[in-house]
């Protein structure tokens, strides 16, 4: 099999399981624990759906371990396109990454202090939780930041199809948009939702992409490693 089209079935696989573990905890799971508008209600949930709580923090968990290995192999995927936008992928998946980590840190917080509570836990756990549905949000910034220079290295390699790349960059952009737009006109959250649809398409099709077509044919072969003229060759 084609090297390139190796690292891009891969790519396909860590960014599908990047967005199962997001589409479950964010959308499904998440939404049945979070009662940040009523103290009692927080602690109460989390007590009730601890089995469910702690399956939250490890989609969580599951969350940045695919956003990490996702962000690594798109840049092993299109450093020969361009190192530096690739580059771009990579640092700005790894910031995602990091905002899913602290998230899970404080949600894992409020499961502990719910079934130990210490100090005024009913105050305590709606916080942690406020904390983290909001690092989500702040987090948008990224989740579109990292598509931007991910569409631009769909235009610039050849052997992807370039309105992919232009979907991506579109969503990018709109996910950004869409980051400021929830904070400072909260009311219009239909807005900042739909802002975000281009994104979904363009990640929906770039998986389905990498996993199916992987590159076309025309791709060049990936390069071995270059080997410096001094380093003594292999026995």
């Amino acid at each position: 099999m084609h090297a390139l089209t190796r690292t891009a079935r891969v790519t396909g696989l860590f960014y599908l399981g990047n967005a199962i573990t997001a589409i479950v905890g964010l959308l499904v799971v998440r939404p049945q624990l979070f009662a940040a508008d009523d103290a009692q209600a927080a602690l109460a949930d989390l007590i009730a759906h601890e089995s469910l709580a702690r399956a939250a923090v490890a989609l969580e968990l599951g969350m940045v371990v695919t956003q990490t290995l996702a962000a690594v192999w798109f840049y092993r995927l299109f450093r020969t396109v361009d190192a530096v936008t690739a580059s771009g992928i990579a640092a700005f998946g790894l910031v995602s990454a990091t905002v899913g980590l602290v998230s899970a840190a404080l949600l894992a917080t409020a499961v502990g202090l719910s079934v130990d509570p210490v100090g005024d836990a009913a105050t305590v756990v709606p916080v942690l939780l406020l904390i983290s549905d909001n690092l989500w949000g702040v987090g948008a910034l990224f989740f579109g930041l990292w598509l931007i220079p991910m569409g631009r290295c769909v235009l610039r390699s050849g052997w992807m199809p370039r309105i992919l790349g232009w979907v991506l960059l579109t969503g990018g952009v709109g996910y950004v948009i869409s980051a400021f737009v929830a904070y400072l006109a909260p009311d219009a959250h239909v807005v900042a939702e739909a802002l975000t649809f281009p994104a979904a398409a363009g990640e929906l099709w770039m998986v389905g992409y990498l996993l199916i077509r992987g590159v076309r044919r025309t791709a060049p072969v990936e390069a071995p490693p270059t080997v410096h003229p001094l380093t003594p060759a292999a026995s």
